[in-house]
């Protein structure tokens, strides 16, 4: 049965040199309260020290973070642990170098303190595909070897590139490169985790955990299950107790058989539902919320991007949206009345209705479903999506998009490289130039003054997805509010420019390679770049 500690007592169950599991996205199941009382024990006495952490999503804020707690909107405390920015893993850095040696993650971006010590050589970090991460715990839980996919194959991860590291003092083998029945895997191997931190919303007296105010039901379980097998201790933080017997056995979804130790934190700035919202019920599922009640994009160039996006949908469709502007896509269909069309869905688990973009990405507004990452990303990697939208970062001649790494900003791939290899329908969205200023109006587009940052560059910096490796039946389209273009025989070929523009001066002067002309370059719809559209509807029959 679990024991019921403060976050502090915690703090000093974790050994040094520990392999510590977390489970969630944004903020959504992290262990706030704990994670302090870590880096507090660290500052105070040096321990814990050296740990190794393992995480399959980005946990962090982004310094976003709205200005109020609950229900009744009263204004949220202010102080060095409610400042927007510092929640989520930088927790760990925040005492300087040393309670984290190794950080392996999907995504470390929103870490700022542990990216800061990485980029210092202070920690070594590795990056691997988010589905990769969240399955490896189910293998790792089964005492299998490891995980074998093609998932990774031609990207940064792979050995043959850069084998995950994404600093100097990385020199580990995370990832192998295998031959099975004469074809080209990649191997993740198993590793043994000594320590789960995680955080549902109820725990009873048993210590069974309920997600009853989560948006997404993490990966707590796999886990939990994982450093359970392997002789280590799971800890659980909840904002509330509840007596044994009374919670319903299909909400709990991690037993309390699998729970050593159980945190309720004292204060609820410690278990935000999501980045930007303590509690929003509508992510829940505890309500549906009218979806009059999500503002439309205003008119610009992201709107434009957005809408040149949603063109490719059919109806039925189930399509990912990633994190950034194709998370606004969304709020696009939603705008267009056509919800009921098309099934969006996010990596975290989310099915049916609006994905919510940035500071609650992974949420989503009315959910119809919301199943676990490890079942989505299965989903995902058997080829399930019908499409998907990722960002853009920077893109060469060969097709590759670098999200992960730009120069000394270390990212991570999230869920990128796993969608974006196995989805039979590929677009990344972006604007041409980073920092331009566009006139969007009139049906036309019109640059006012050129941007600074090329993004269409000879060489990309990283490769997060392979252009090579991309298969042959693949469709692969990039959407930028001046042109599109469409990967056709592993070539970049430009298919459709912006109405207003110069095709030298606008768009081919800005990139740092030239690509192909399609002899069928088209227009794109006037209709686009106007304040409303309604032209969606035609598109997807």
């Amino acid at each position: 049965m679990a024991k019921f500690i403060t976050a502090a007592e915690a703090a000093k169950l974790i050994p040094d040199g520990a392999t510590v599991g977390l489970a969630g996205m944004g903020l959504s199941g992290w262990a706030e309260e704990i994670a302090c009382a870590i880096r507090d024990s660290f500052a105070e006495t040096g321990h814990p020290c050296g740990l190794n952490l393992k995480q399959g999503s980005a946990m962090g804020d982004w310094g976003y973070g709205n200005a109020f707690i609950g229900w009744d909107r009263s204004p949220r405390p202010e102080g060095p642990d409610t400042a927007h920015g510092n929640r989520g893993a930088t927790r760990f850095g925040e005492a300087g170098p040393g309670l984290i040696s190794k950080w392996t993650s999907a995504h470390v971006g929103s870490a700022f303190t542990l990216c800061d010590q990485a980029r210092k050589n202070q920690l070594e970090c590795y990056c691997l595909p988010q589905g990769v991460i969240i399955n490896l715990w189910r293998e790792i839980g089964a005492h299998r070897p490891g995980l074998l996919t093609k998932v990774g194959l031609g990207t940064f991860v792979d050995p043959r590139v850069e084998g995950g590291r994404m600093n100097e003092c990385a020199k580990d083998e995370i990832v192998k490169l295998v031959n099975f029945e004469g074809e080209e895997y990649l191997f993740y191997p198993a590793f043994k985790p000594d320590v789960a931190l995680l955080r549902g919303t109820i725990a009873d007296e048993n210590g069974n955990i309920s997600f009853a105010h989560e948006s997404v039901i993490n990966e707590g379980f796999a886990v939990a299950n994982a450093v359970k097998n392997c002789g280590g201790i799971v800890i659980v933080q909840v904002e509330y107790l509840a007596k044994k017997e009374t919670l319903n056995p299909k909400d709990i979804k991690i037993p309390g058989n699998l729970v050593d130790y159980v945190v309720q934190a004292r204060d609820p700035k410690s278990c935000w539902q999501a980045e930007g919202d303590y509690w929003e019920p509508a992510f829940s599922g505890h309500i549906r919320k009218p979806l009059t009640a999500i503002a439309p994009l205003p008119l610009d160039e992201r709107k434009v991007i957005c809408r040149r996006c949603a063109m490719e949908l059919k109806k039925g469709d189930l399509i990912n949206l990633g994190v950034g502007m194709p998370a606004d896509i969304a709020k696009v269909v939603n705008e267009e009345g056509l919800t009921d069309r098309i099934t969006m869905s996010t990596e975290s688990g989310m099915v049916g209705g609006v994905p919510s973009a940035r500071p609650s990405f992974g949420s989503a507004y009315n959910p119809e479903a919301i199943i676990t990452p490890n079942e989505m990303f299965d989903l995902i990697s058997g080829g399930g999506l019908d499409m998907t939208c990722l960002g853009i970062g920077e893109v060469d001649k060969d097709g590759n998009n670098n999200v992960s790494r730009m120069g000394s900003r270390l990212t991570g791939p999230g869920g990128f490289i796993d969608i974006s290899s196995t989805t039979p329908k590929v677009i990344f969205a972006g604007t041409l130039m980073g920092k331009a200023k566009v006139k969007v109006g009139g049906g036309k587009l019109e640059i006012l003054e050129e941007g600074t940052i090329r993004k269409f560059v000879d060489k990309v910096g990283q490769i997060t997805f392979s252009g090579r490796y991309a298969p042959d039946d693949q469709e692969v389209l990039y959407i930028t509010e001046r042109a599109v273009f469409k990967l056709i025989d592993h070539k970049m070929t430009l298919i459709e420019i912006a109405p207003g523009l110069d095709l030298e001066k606008d768009i081919l002067a800005n990139m740092g390679f030239t690509p192909e002309i399609s002899p069928e370059l088209k227009t794109m719809d006037p209709a686009l770049f106007c304040e409303t559209w309604g032209g969606l509807n035609e598109y997807i029959k």
